[in-house]
């Protein structure tokens, strides 16, 4: 397994500030961001597409040629915030199709994707999960053509016997997880118990650990707020043991959404020990704080 980053760890930096976060001094681009992993010595990156400032081909070749530099294993992420908005935006699907594209043109091989988003949990889930089927079928049969597998995420959404449904009825090689270590406990899943179910088809990881916020509504979505990996709630050690059990050779990519009070303005400096945590976790050194 490699370890690495998520490029959404720097959303404040990248222009999208949450309501109790203040806006950075000095912004980030999007080369800034690959830069800096390679600076925290990360073995490979996850880049949102949404902070993409243009796909046109040049500019996908000269992220393909810094990725390549650096020797990235690399994961290219479709979907903020609402991906498919549960199988109600036929327009998003056809968007996640046309960056199928995009993936391989910065050399990913895996393309996460999501299905849905805290915005429709509430809502029923199986009319949503089986639009969502036909949906990713269909991507799947455009990306396996690419050489692209599809990785859905669980992102604050499906539980991990819904996510499993998913990858049954899609049946396919090119499509799996992008597993999120702290998400399944958002909907009140075990995320070890998700993980065991899971670990087969995993292509991606989200490393997230969470801690919850006293005076916060336990129905928002933040309401677990991130901490520095080994920090938290989330078992990430026995997560990351149950995958390389199976053998997992991905990407570890540490990702930060909604930072606890005192992670506030310190990102940089939670994605640094979370990076160096989990590099001795995946060398069998550590164990859970």
């Amino acid at each position: 397994m490699k370890v690495g980053i998520d490029s959404y760890c720097y959303h404040r930096f990248l222009g999208d500030v949450y309501p109790e976060q203040q806006p950075p001094a000095t912004p980030f681009t999007m080369d800034r961001v690959i830069d800096r992993a390679h600076e925290l010595g990360c073995e490979g990156i996850s880049l949102e597409s949404c902070f993409f400032p243009s796909f046109d081909a040049g500019y996908l070749a000269d992220v393909r040629v810094r990725l390549d530099a650096y020797g990235f294993d690399r994961v290219y992420a479709w979907g903020h915030p609402d991906g498919l908005e549960a199988g109600g935006n036929r327009q998003a699907k056809d968007d996640m199709i046309r960056h199928i594209h995009h993936a391989k043109a910065v050399g990913a091989t895996v393309m996460r994707v999501v299905g849905s988003s805290f915005s429709f949990v509430r809502d029923p889930h199986e009319p949503q999960l089986r639009v969502l089927s036909g949906w990713f079928k269909e991507a799947v049969r455009v990306a396996s053509g690419e050489g692209v597998s599809l990785a859905v995420e669980n992102h604050i959404d499906y539980d991990a016997d819904e996510i499993l449904w998913l990858i049954e009825e899609v049946d396919s090689p090119f499509f799996g997880v992008n597993l999120d270590t702290a998400n399944f406990l958002r909907v009140q899943d075990d995320p070890v118990e998700a993980t065991e179910k899971l670990a087969p088809y995993v292509l991606a990881t989200h490393i997230k650990d969470i801690e919850p916020v006293k005076g916060r509504s336990v129905r928002a979505w933040n309401y677990f707020a991130c901490v520095a990996a080994g920090e938290g709630l989330i078992e990430i050690d026995k997560i990351i043991a149950i995958l390389s059990r199976v053998g997992y050779r991905g990407l570890l990519a540490f990702e930060v959404d909604m930072p606890a009070a005192r992670w506030l303005g310190r990102e940089d400096e939670m994605v640094e020990r979370s990076v160096a945590y989990l590099k001795r976790l995946a060398a069998g050194e550590a164990t859970h704080a």
